[in-house]
C-alpha cells in the first residue's frame, strides 16, 4: 500500500469505541524541548503510550540530554534526537531536516522552545504537517504579534489541561474559544488506589507515624517551603505526624537546609525520585501540595484523589477544577504559611473529615481522571487537526 501524502488523510466519520484500535492510524509526533521532569513529560509518556496502543504510530523528539528521551524507552515510545533545548539556528535547522524527510500527519508541541522550533521549521517546509500545540501550566502568555502567530496561525489547535487555561487565554490574550480545548491529563485508574498505609509505610521501612505526602519537582514554585515552615508550627497534638517529600530538582539543597533549621530531620523523609510513586501515596493519609504558579491540573493531585487521600493545594492554575474546597480537599491561599497551617491543623486533626474528603476525591478521580478520557479526546483534536489540508508556503 503507498503512503498517503501527508495531512490528506481523511477523520473517520465517528471517534473509535474506549479502547479500541482507530481504523486510519495517525503518524504523531510528539516533541519535548525540556530536560527537566515533571507532571507535563510525564503526560507525553503516557499520551503517547495511549496512542499507541489505539494503533496509531508515535515518534518522539528530544534533546539527547533530556530524561524524556531517556526514559521513553520504559514506555516502548521510539525515540529521535536532535538539539532541540535551546531556540537557535541549529535547532530550527535539525527541526525542520527532520520534518521534511520524516512521515508525519501531526505534530504535537508542549514546550515553548520546541514549539517555536517545529512552527518555524513547518512555515518554511512546502507540504508540512499540522500542528497541534499543548499549553500545560498556567504562566501568562505574551501579547506580541509573533506570540500571536505561534499560538493561532502556527498551530492547527491549541490544547490546554484545564479550562481555567482555555478561560485566561481567551480574557488576556483574545484568542478564540473554537482555536481551544480543554483535556485534562489522565492517570492510570487501575494503579492508583486506595491501599493500607500502615502495610505500605511498613514495605517502604518508614515509620509507622501517621504521614503527610507531597509529590512534586522540587522546584520553588511548588510552595515547599511554606509547607515546611507551616509543618513546623504544627500544635503538640499533631507532633505525631511526619512528612515525605517524594522527588528531586534544583531546591532540594536548599530544602534540606531549612529542615535542619527547623530542626525536623527526625519528622521530615526525603525519598528523592520514585519511578513509582504509588506505594509512597498509599503509604500516607493525607496529599499537600502548596504550589504558587505554573500550573495546570497537577498529576500528583489526581494521583493522590484516585488513592482516596484528601488534598489541600491551593487555586493556582486549574487546581480548583480537582480539588472542591470543603467536598475533596482544601484551598487556601498560596505563599501564606499560616493558612497552610491552619489547613493542615483542620484535615490532619479530624481522621473523619480526611476519610470523608478522600472518598469523594476518589469518586471524582474516577469519573474524570482516566487515561482512555485523555487519549480518545486527543484523538479526536488530531483526527479534525489533519483532516483539514495544510496550507503550502
Amino acid at each position: 500500500m503507498n503512503e498517503p501524502t501527508k495531512g490528506t488523510r481523511s477523520a473517520p466519520t465517528s471517534g473509535p469505541t474506549s479502547g479500541s484500535t482507530s481504523a486510519t492510524p495517525l503518524r504523531i509526533v510528539h516533541t519535548e524541548s525540556s530536560c527537566g521532569w515533571g507532571g507535563q513529560e510525564i503526560r507525553v509518556l503516557t499520551e503517547a503510550q495511549g496512542m499507541m496502543a489505539r494503533g496509531h504510530q508515535v515518534t518522539l523528539v528530544a534533546p539527547p540530554e533530556a530524561r524524556i528521551a531517556a526514559v521513553a524507552g520504559d514506555y516502548g515510545l521510539p525515540i529521535v534526537t536532535l538539539p532541540i533545548a535551546r531556540k537557535n539556528l541549529k535547532g530550527w535547522s535539525a527541526m525542520r531536516s527532520w520534518l521534511k524527510t520524516a512521515q508525519v500527519d501531526v505534530v504535537n508541541t508542549h514546550s515553548s522552545t520546541d514549539s517555536w522550533l517545529t512552527a518555524l521549521a513547518c512555515a518554511t517546509l512546502r507540504a508540512a504537517p499540522c500542528v497541534v500545540r499543548t499549553r500545560h501550566v498556567s504562566s501568562p502568555v505574551g501579547t506580541n504579534r509573533a506570540t500571536r502567530w505561534l499560538y493561532t496561525q502556527a498551530c492547527r489547535h491549541l490544547v490546554v489541561t484545564g479550562e481555567a487555561l482555555r478561560t485566561q487565554l481567551q480574557r488576556d490574550n483574545g484568542f478564540a474559544a473554537a482555536h481551544m480545548t480543554s483535556v485534562p491529563t489522565g492517570i492510570d485508574l487501575t494503579r492508583f488506589l486506595p491501599g493500607m498505609p500502615e502495610e505500605a509505610r511498613q514495605s517502604l521501612l518508614l515509620k509507622q507515624r501517621p504521614a503527610l505526602i507531597i509529590v512534586a519537582t522540587l522546584r520553588n514554585w511548588k510552595g515547599h517551603q511554606y509547607l515546611l515552615d507551616a509543618f513546623a508550627a504544627l500544635p503538640a497534638r499533631l507532633k505525631n505526624w511526619q512528612l515525605l517529600i517524594v522527588g528531586d530538582g534544583p531546591q532540594e539543597a536548599n530544602l534540606k537546609r531549612r529542615v535542619a533549621e527547623l530542626a525536623l530531620q527526625d519528622d521530615v523523609h526525603f525519598a528523592g525520585y520514585q519511578r513509582d510513586v504509588v506505594p509512597w501515596l498509599q503509604a500516607a493519609d493525607a496529599f499537600v501540595l502548596p504550589s504558587y504558579g505554573d500550573e495546570g491540573v497537577p498529576q500528583g493531585i489526581m494521583q493522590a484523589m484516585a488513592c482516596g487521600l484528601a488534598v489541600i493545594a491551593t487555586p493556582i492554575g486549574a487546581i480548583a477544577e480537582a480539588v472542591e474546597s470543603g467536598v475533596t480537599g482544601v484551598l487556601v491561599a498560596p505563599k501564606d504559611a499560616v493558612a497552610l497551617g491552619l489547613a493542615l491543623q483542620q484535615l490532619l486533626g479530624d481522621a473523619a473529615l480526611r476519610a470523608r474528603m478522600g472518598k469523594a476525591g476518589q469518586a471524582r478521580a474516577r469519573e474524570q481522571f482516566g487515561i482512555e478520557q485523555m487519549v480518545q479526546r486527543m484523538e479526536e483534536i488530531f483526527f479534525a487537526a489533519t483532516a483539514i489540508v495544510p496550507r503550502h508556503f
